[in-house]
């Protein structure tokens, strides 16, 4: 088999395939012995049809077309080793020439239009220079890390007065459109001044007493009237507020490994240094990162963009209403960086000769299974079973990438002062956890294409070159 590869624009190429009588014939042999099975003759057993008769009943050419189809993959496959290339999206296929009826033992010809990663040149990523906000742990930050624990350890207590910004109510709400209902839900538990439920309800809500109502005007978020301008009556049925334990010995024993709350206040300055550099490193990260990309052109071939739009919007859990241009243009901004993402950062870790190890691999999947609330065991299997394994497997490689570039450079706060990101580069460090900007990583789900421009699925087999009456036929002839 032979191959001669046209490159038409930085992320498209043709590839001509040659493929000689000799090895199309394999396929050809194996199509007449599975009509053999299907066809049936009378005088002649199941699986014994001759060729002949198979070619009398079909025709020569469906049987060609259906050996072609089946070895397309493997034609397909052998032209991407040969030539280096690495496909984006599924191949156009086009048959130029085959075996026929007047030349049985004629080569086939095949065309394959595919898009590939466009080829980038790498600038000089080492030593590039950001600032970042000066950060330090105060006492403030320390105090309200514990006022957060302490709350996480509250309890809600009934309370005889209006509702405050804090506080914890309960409350009935009814919606209405012209005079009619349109939804209604009894018994919602609701912080005051949490802003988590419907535009002006908080005002609405601050200062009613249990038993008292309000009502106010809003637009609908979601259902079927997302959008909608509503009056929405809101009814506060009990006000509780949150009682904070002591902060003494006993609560340091309740909340945490310590035995004094001194151990525990020492533990919390600790972590709130902690965050301090994780906020630092985080913003060093994505400055850098958008230092790196502005240096280096980076072709985005439409196709692929195209695609996970349609994936996007195709998505049957999404909103009905939220296919918009607007959102149009944001899914395509964001599907455009995370493509100019990906290729620079596969350059860096091909130039750093980064790997990815078993425990790396597992270390990821287990913090995405954390973040989509899932058994990590259950997650590795979806992952597995949907074909998205290797992207996982691209994703930790880009990260230690970044963390690579992000580890040679030159980090300063706004105050002047060097940054020391090594805790935060390093493997126990936040690059293993915190998700990188633009990553694309979703919820697997069964049979999903993987959406990465590393490996998609569907460029591992080009489309069968069959056509519907080929089918047609097979049927015909039983």
């Amino acid at each position: 088999m032979k191959s001669a590869v046209e490159k038409l624009n930085p992320t498209q190429v043709k590839i001509v395939v040659d493929v000689p009588f000799a090895e199309l014939k394999p396929f050809i042999d194996q199509t007449y012995k599975s009509l053999a099975e299907q066809i049936q003759v009378p005088g002649f057993r199941r699986g014994k049809v001759p060729a002949r008769l198979i070619d009398q009943r079909v025709g020569y050419d469906f049987v060609v077309e259906n050996a072609l189809n089946e070895g397309l993959n493997t034609f397909f496959q052998q032209a991407l080793a040969e030539n280096e290339i690495t496909p984006l999206t599924q191949p156009k296929v086009e048959v130029l020439a085959k075996p026929e009826e007047s030349a049985r033992e004629a080569d086939a010809k095949v065309e394959i239009d595919v898009t590939v990663r466009p080829e980038i040149e790498l600038p000089d990523y080492k030593g590039l220079a950001v600032e970042v906000e000066a950060r330090e742990a105060s006492a403030e930050d320390e105090q309200n890390a514990l006022d957060e624990l302490r709350a996480r350890f509250g309890t809600l207590k009934t309370v005889d007065r209006p509702a405050a910004e804090g506080d914890f109510v309960t409350l009935n709400l009814q919606a209405l459109i012209d005079g009619e209902e349109v939804d209604a839900a009894n018994d919602l538990s609701y912080q005051v001044g949490a802003g988590t439920m419907l535009d002006g309800m908080d005002e609405a809500i601050t200062g009613l007493s249990a038993g008292e109502d309000a009502t106010f005007e809003t637009t609908l978020a979601g259902g079927e009237h997302s959008g909608e301008k509503a009056t929405v009556k809101v009814e506060v049925t009990a006000v509780k507020e949150r009682e904070l334990p002591e902060a003494d010995d006993e609560f340091a024993q309740l909340a945490s490994e310590f035995d004094t709350i001194e151990e525990l206040k020492a533990d919390l300055k600790k972590q709130a240094a902690e965050s301090s550099v994780v906020d630092q490193g985080v913003e060093a990260r994505d400055k850098v990162l958008e230092k790196l990309i502005e240096m280096v052109e980076v072709p985005v071939p439409e196709s692929v963009i195209e695609e996970q739009i349609t994936q996007h919007f195709d998505n049957p859990q999404a909103e009905a209403d939220h296919d918009t241009a607007e959102h149009r243009d944001e899914v395509r901004r964001n599907a455009e960086s995370a493509f100019r993402n990906e290729i620079v950062l596969d350059a860096v870790a091909e130039a750093e000769e980064i790997g990815v190890e078993q425990s790396e691999l597992i270390d990821y999947i287990i913090s995405m299974s954390q973040q989509y609330g899932m058994d990590p065991n259950q997650f590795a299997q979806l992952l597995d079973s949907s074909g998205q394994a290797g992207m996982m497997v691209g994703e930790v490689r880009r990260r230690k990438a970044l963390a690579k570039v992000l580890e040679y450079a030159t980090v300063t706060d706004t105050e002047g002062n060097a940054v020391d990101l090594s805790s935060f580069v390093s493997p126990q460090g936040e690059e293993a956890g915190e998700p990188a900007p633009e990553e694309t990583t979703a919820a697997p789900t069964p049979g999903a294409e993987d959406g990465s421009a590393e490996s998609p699925e569907s460029a591992d087999s080009p489309e069968s070159a069959d056509s519907a009456e080929s089918a047609d036929s097979a049927d015909s002839a039983k």
